[in-house]
This record gives C-alpha cells, structure tokens and sequence, in this order.
C-alpha cells in the first residue's frame, strides 16, 4: 500500500478484543510494508557495523603493508557506504509510509464508527476520548506499526553481528555475544514504571482535553453566568497536573536513555582492555581487534532501536487500546427473534420498551417528563441506544426490527434530529444538499421551518454572492446565528431529507410561540402522509398531532389528542401546562368531582326513565 493509493477502499475489519490485539492486527494487514522496511533496515544496519570489519582490515592492510588489500578494503568501505546511503533513503520512505498508511487505516476505522454511531458516540465515550483517539493516539499507533519493522531489522543485525564476531574472533566475540543480551534486557526492570507513569500522563491529558473541550462547548453560558475564571482555574490546575505527570515520565524515559548509554559504555571499555592485552600477548592481530571494537560501537546504532520500541509500545498500547474501546462499540448488541423477511422499512414504528406506536402517516407526539428519558427514546427510536447491552430490544418499523436492517436502510427509513443539531461549516446551498428522496425541495423545506428571517439575515450578510443567501458562507457550528435559526436550519435540513420516519426532538425549544405556532403548521402540512414523531411538551405542537402519547417511567400510561389528555389526565397536564403539585392536586380533586357528578346525573336520569 502506497499513500498515494489512500484511502482504503476497505480498511478491514479490527480485531478490537485488546489494545495489543489491535497493534497486531494492524502489522498483520501491513505484512508487505514491514517486510520492505525489515530488509532495508538490515541493508541500512549491516552496512554500518560492516564499516568496522572494513576499517579493521584497512588497518592490518596498512600494518602489513599490503597496497592491494587495502585497495579492496577502499572499494568495500565506497561499497558500504553506498549501502548505508541506500537503506537509509529507502528505510525512511518505507517506515514513513508504513506510518501514514496504519494511521490512515486507523482514521478510516474512526471515521467509520462516527458515521455508523452519530451523536451517539459521544454519549457513550467522553468528548475529549473522542478527540485524543482521533488526533494523538492515531500518531502513536502509527509509530508503533512503523517502528516494529525497524526493531525486527536492528534486533537480526545484533543476533548476526554476535554470531559473526564469536565466528570471527571467538576469544573476543564471546565476551560481546554474552555482554549484548544483558544490555538488551537491562532496561526491562524499568519498563514497567516507566508505563505506568505514560499511562498517568495520557490519562490527565485526556481530562484536561475534555475539560477543553467542555469549556469552549459552553463558553456563551460561561459567559453569562460569570464562571469564566472558575473553569480557568479548573483547567489551569489540570494543566499543572499533566505537566507535573509529563516530567515524572520524561525522568523515567531518561534514565532508561542513560542506561542504554552507560551499559554500552562499559562494554566498549571492557572489550578494549581485554582486547588489547589479547594484541600485546599475540593471541589477536591489530585489525581484529579494531574489528571487534568497532562492531561494538557501532552496534549502539542497532541498540537505540530496542529503547525505541519499548517506548512506542508504551505509548501506543493505551492509545490502542482507547481506540479498540471506540470501534468496538455497536449501535446495538441483541435483537428481536428474527423477522422472516425484512422487505421494505416501512409502517408503524413500535417501541416495546415503552409500548410506544406511531402508525404509519400520522403525526404523534410523544410528552415525556424527563428530558433525559426523552433523549434516550429519541435514539432507541432511530436505532441507536444509548446502552444496548443484554436485554436489549429492538424498536420495530412495519414489524421489522431495526437491528436486522443494514445501517444505510435503517437510515434512511427512519431519521432522527436531536435537541442540539449540529450545522456544519460551509453555504447554505451545501447544508441543505443531503441525501434525499427529492419529493421535498430546498425552498419547501425552509418555508415549512418558517426561515424566512434567516435567509433575510443571510442575504445581508452577504458580500460576494450577489445577495444569494444560498450562496452565503455559515461559519462552524452555525455560531454567527441565533440558536432559533440554527434550530429552523437544522429542521429544514431535515425535513429535505424526507425519511419515510422522521423524529424530532424538542425541535422548536429556542423559538418564540408565535414562529413555533407556524413551524407547528408547516411541519403538519409538509409531513401530510408521512410518519412523524415529535419529542415536545409545547402545546402549540401537541395541539397539531393526530395523537398524543405519555410516557411516565419509561412506560406509555396514556393515549389520546391534546385536549383530551389536558382534560383527563392529571400528568399530562402538569407537563404540558407546568402546573405545580398544589395545582395538581387542586386539579384531581376538581376531576374527581366533576366525575362523581357525572355519575350522580346518570343514576338520576335512570332513575326518572
């Protein structure tokens, strides 16, 4: 895989069990990669402990006084060198590619998972997880997949490098054999804590970031309410204690580097000592002795490799393991007893949960005291729940459970509008350019979501556009408009896409009752012979529906039309017109006794018959 053949037509599907798992299963996908880089590393290594066999034989050329050898020995240092200009060149853009293309494989996989969970994702994992697995933990996967291959290559040049020098110089070549293994494994005491403080680190990271990210979110009500300084402070003090928790890592990782600097050291110096009294007792020549001695400094090259990937383990091992915990969730984990065929996703939506039913081409309104409880009937209604888990139960749609339905159906058949849509940046023209069964156009859309005043407010906006409030620009998030226009937006863009189901929740909340009255039409009118749901507690809405249902406890307890319930049903009443307990009472009672003198009148009139 090439970067310029990114991206995957299919990145895979993750082994997602554990973080390792994970890393695995990345190296296993980039076999041709690794292998690329595993033998241009070991030209690129060879070729340098090779320069110290050379020098060696220059050297007892030149005590020999042997013109010819030395002439070779010039043609195999021109040789190495060559080699080492080579493999390096080739190692570089082969571990860089490995690195852009694991990482790229990565972001495919997340990108995946975002799409397929929407706004549910960051229900069930914290924002700032969200933002450190797609941003820095992405980087350290990559290293980690790149700099595997590198370590396979420096981990054979030492095994080779050992075997060679016990070959050709046993005297010296045992003593290295012996000292090199105790220098790789004399930084493993220490890998351990070394890990553990990593881990500490990326952890307040991850609260500082999400702690960010939260602040920012809620800046304009920070603002009002005067708490600017209060979360400063707040991510001031988590700022502090990931710098504090950086520099306790970063000791760790030193002293792992000057163990892998001393060690060494004094192998060099033992070898040399025992080497030279080898030359003065004639047991060795000069050049096997510069042999020998240069192949253990150089091997400090190689050696650098093994600290490397200790450290890339450490550190990709948590972030893999955040990202296996992203992609292994699911929009939902059990089903319904399995439907005999799924045909069209079309017809009553039925929630068993609640025994919520909103038959096909009507418009339902669903009044939920808590708004919470609301959020999650919204999802569970769109196939998302916020907890799937066991026990979990399927919403139906024309009897079909929505769990056996691929996503791209199931999406299409049954759209959902959260409480707080989300506008992207671009022009107004591209908002509303969404998937679509083309039945409702652009210009429908708006005027049912009564957004007249936002193209209005676009239009003067507008500076190169001729006036087209189409064509205008609106910035992320949609911040340069009123939370009422981002909501009509956000609605209109919903109503283009024209879903056989459409769910709303609370879609008028930031919109004064006169607008919300005529929204309240448009969206009757424009839906006519469609299914709807709206999630609302405002009477102006619930007045339009066909049916009303009240969910109390996670359970429907009552059906019927707006002025039915408001009549009969005392919940339903404290809801929807706010009243308080002393009024709810008032209330039941004034419906116990209407209904007692009901019931007198009716004796009475049996009575006189």
């Amino acid at each position: 895989m090439q970067i310029r053949d990114l991206p995957y037509a299919d990145p895979g599907v993750p082994d997602v069990r554990s973080g390792t798992r994970f890393l695995l299963w990345l190296g296993r996908h980039q076999l041709g990669g690794q292998v690329r880089a595993l033998l241009w590393g070991l030209l690129l290594q060879l070729s340098i402990v090779g320069l110290s066999l050379a020098v060696g034989l220059a050297v007892q050329a030149v005590v020999d006084r042997d013109g010819g050898r030395l002439a070779l020995v010039g043609g195999l240092l021109a040789l190495l060198g060559a080699g080492i200009a080579v493999g390096d060149m080739m190692l570089h853009r082969t571990a860089v590619t490995n690195w852009i293309t694991a990482a790229a494989r990565v972001q495919q996989l997340l990108s995946r998972k975002t799409a397929e969970l929407g706004s549910v994702l960051t229900r069930r994992v914290a924002a700032g997880e969200v933002v450190a697995v797609s941003t820095g933990d992405v980087e350290k996967i990559g290293w980690f997949v790149e700099a595997l291959s590198r370590f396979a290559a420096a981990a054979l040049t030492v095994v080779l490098v050992c075997v060679g020098l016990v070959v050709y110089q046993p005297a010296l070549g045992v003593v290295v054999a012996v000292g090199v293994p105790v220098l790789m494994l004399a930084v493993l005491p220490l890998l351990p804590r070394a890990t553990r403080r990593a881990d500490i680190q990326r952890e307040k990271a991850g609260r500082a970031t999400e702690l960010a990210s939260d602040t920012v979110a809620g800046l304009r009500v920070l603002r009002g309410i005067g708490g600017e300084e209060l979360f400063l402070g707040r991510y001031r003090a988590a700022s502090q204690e990931v710098r504090r928790a950086a520099v306790r890592s970063a000791r760790m990782w030193a002293l792992i580097a000057a163990v892998q600097v001393l060690l060494p050291g004094l192998l060099m110096v033992g070898v040399l000592a025992y080497g030279a009294r080898l030359a003065l007792d004639g047991r060795i020549a000069v050049g096997e002795l510069v042999t020998v001695y240069g192949a253990v400094a150089l091997m400090l090259h190689p050696l650098r490799h093994f600290e490397e990937i200790a450290m890339a383990y450490s550190f990709s091992r948590p972030s893999a393991k955040r990202a296996a915990r992203v992609l292994g969730l699911a929009r939902t984990s059990t089903t319904t007893a399995p439907a005999d065929g799924h045909g069209e996703a079309t017809g009553d939506l039925y929630d068993p949960v609640t025994g919520l039913l909103a038959p096909a081409g009507l418009f339902t309104a669903v009044v939920c005291g808590d708004p919470d409880a609301a959020g999650r009937l919204a999802d569970r209604l769109g196939g998302h729940p916020t907890e799937p888990g066991e026990g979990h139960t399927s919403v139906l749609l024309g009897g079909v459970p929505l769990d056996e339905l691929d996503l791209d159906t199931a999406r299409t058949a049954v759209l959902v509008q959260d409480k707080d849509p989300v506008l992207l940046s671009g022009t107004l023209h591209e908002l509303l350019d969404v998937p679509a069964s083309g039945a409702v156009t652009p210009e429908d859309a708006l005027a049912a979501a009564q957004c007249g005043d936002v193209l209005d407010a676009l239009a003067q906006a507008s500076v190169d556009t001729d006036g087209d409030p189409m064509r205008t620009r609106i910035t992320e998030r949609g911040r340069s408009l009123s939370g009422g226009q981002r909501q009509r937006l956000a609605l209109a863009r919903s109503l283009v896409t024209d879903p056989e189901v459409l769910v709303l929740d609370e879609p008028t909340s930031a919109v004064d009752s006169h607008t919300e009255a005529r929204v309240a039409a448009g969206v009757r009118a424009l839906r006519e012979g469609r299914t709807t749901v709206v999630l609302a507690s405002s009477p102006l809405l619930l007045d339009r529906a066909d049916r009303v249902a009240l969910v109390h406890d996670d359970e429907v307890v009552a059906i019927g039309t707006h002025r039915e319930l408001l009549r009969t049903e005392p919940r339903y009443r404290a809801v929807v017109t706010r009243e308080t307990d002393d009024e709810q009472a008032l209330g039941k009672q004034v419906l116990e006794t209407r209904l007692e003198d009901e019931k007198l009148e009716a004796e009475l009139e049996g009575e006189t018959a």
